[in-house]
């Protein structure tokens, strides 16, 4: 769901340079970026800097228009400005909210209109310019969202469901105040995980009967060696395709080495035209492939069952009470088996749970960020409260945040609307 924080970007041609200027109405953080305006500039990934998402943006645009056949003419420079509510590194998505809106703010200024469902597809793409390997329900969901319901996601291609939450119940969402930085931290953490998950997809593929060959070059994510592994879960009268994984990954860490003798090729020959997966070849030591799996296949699960309680007939109070549960068991396994959680995560999760919450977990790409609570509707208030006294009077004591500052870090949110575009 989208939250009610948002990203703001401002954005006019300026013909007279042809220099793209970035500034940020927090110029004390966010100091003025200068770039080229030269859609086919590579970015510097060894010098991170804010205003390389925004290049993300400028770079997708210019791609898709050119497949799409849309002349926009020459480069052009750009006079923009950003302005925003959503915490950087918190896991509610801030890369996303920034490519998403550049783009859009691109696409408005130079007259185009894509499609929202093509939008949603071109903005994932846009963000891998940053060297981290996106999924896409980020960008989804910050441009398909509507106000009041939750969306189901689907990809390959992008589409969306509407769910319609219970009543008496809402979302607090809360800072760890540990900052997720994800692209910096990717060969370790977030594109490591992608590479698992693509080495665990391909080695299940092989092991289930599929030509090595044919494997690497046709199979990327676990989703599409899920019919396979579901075809073997039925002879054991099952539809549930961890059976598969229990069956033919073994748990402990595999070397890369017991990968290519599974495969039958070198990891670098396949994977070595993404640089991204080179970085993770290069930092990783061992790769837990039944345990990303695994996630994977039963957080996919979760997402359908939480649908399916939604929409029975069950009482609001029991939906409320089964969607909380849904949310514990989906933490745990991004803590136990996907392992992106950490310290601060966990006692915050914790923390929201002794104080009564339903459920609670961990949102975003994880390593810090944000915990998401789902409480009832009457105690929100009291909730709030008691994350104040239990978990952040400590840091305040400690001048980690100021006292004034606590409503950007813990608040509630009710599904709100995506993006849009305001012409002046």
């Amino acid at each position: 769901m989208a939250i009610r924080q948002d990203t703001i970007v401002a954005i006019r041609k300026n013909d007279a340079e042809k220099v793209l200027r970035i500034a940020n109405v927090n110029g004390e953080k966010y100091s003025v970026c200068t770039y080229p305006a030269d859609p086919l500039q590579e970015i510097d990934l060894k010098n991170h800097k804010w205003g390389h998402y925004f290049i993300c943006g400028y770079k997708g645009f210019y791609d898709y228009a050119k497949l799409k056949g849309v002349d926009v003419g020459e480069p052009v420079g750009l006079d923009v400005l950003v302005d925003g509510t959503v915490p950087t590194g918190s896991g509610l998505s801030s890369s996303a909210a920034f490519v998403c809106s550049s783009t859009i703010a691109i696409m408005a200024a130079f007259d185009v209109n894509f499609p929202k469902k093509e939008l949603a597809q071109v903005t994932c793409a846009c963000e891998r310019h940053i060297g981290t390997q996106s999924g896409g329900m980020d960008q989804a969901i910050s441009v398909m969202a509507k106000t009041g319901f939750a969306e189901l996601i689907d990809f390959n291609p992008i589409r969306t469901t509407d769910v319609q939450l219970p009543a008496g119940g809402t979302f607090v969402i809360a800072h760890s105040l540990a900052e997720s930085q994800k692209a910096v931290t990717a060969a370790t953490n977030y594109n490591n995980r992608v590479l698992e998950c693509r080495l665990s997809s391909i080695v299940l593929a092989i092991k289930l009967g599929m030509d090595p060959k044919e494997a690497i070059s046709k199979v990327s994510t676990l989703s599409d060696v899920e019919g396979l592994c579901v075809t073997f879960a039925g002879i054991h009268n099952s539809s549930d395709p961890v059976l598969a994984v229990k069956e033919y990954l073994k748990e402990e860490p595999y070397t890369a080495e017991e990968i290519e003798e599974a495969v039958g090729e070198k990891l670098t020959s396949f994977l070595g035209n993404n640089a991204a997966y080179l970085e993770v070849l290069k930092a990783a030591k061992q790769y837990k492939l039944h345990q990303r799996a695994a996630h994977v296949y039963s957080e996919a699960k979760r997402v359908h069952a939480f649908k399916d309680v939604v929409s029975s007939d069950l009482s609001d109070e029991d939906k409320l009470k089964r969607l909380g549960d849904l949310m514990n068991e989906s933490h745990h396994s991004c803590s136990v088996l996907y392992e992106c959680s950490c310290p601060e995560l966990e006692e915050l999760v914790n923390v929201c749970r002794n104080n009564g919450a339903l459920g609670a977990r961990l949102t975003g790409a994880g390593w810090g960020g944000c915990a998401v609570a789902l409480v009832k509707e009457n105690i929100v208030p009291q909730f709030i409260l008691n994350l104040k006294e239990c978990f952040y009077q400590s840091r305040i004591d400690k001048g980690v945040i100021k006292k004034n500052d606590l409503g950007l870090y813990v608040f509630a949110s009710k599904p709100s609307s995506g993006a849009a575009i305001f012409k002046f």
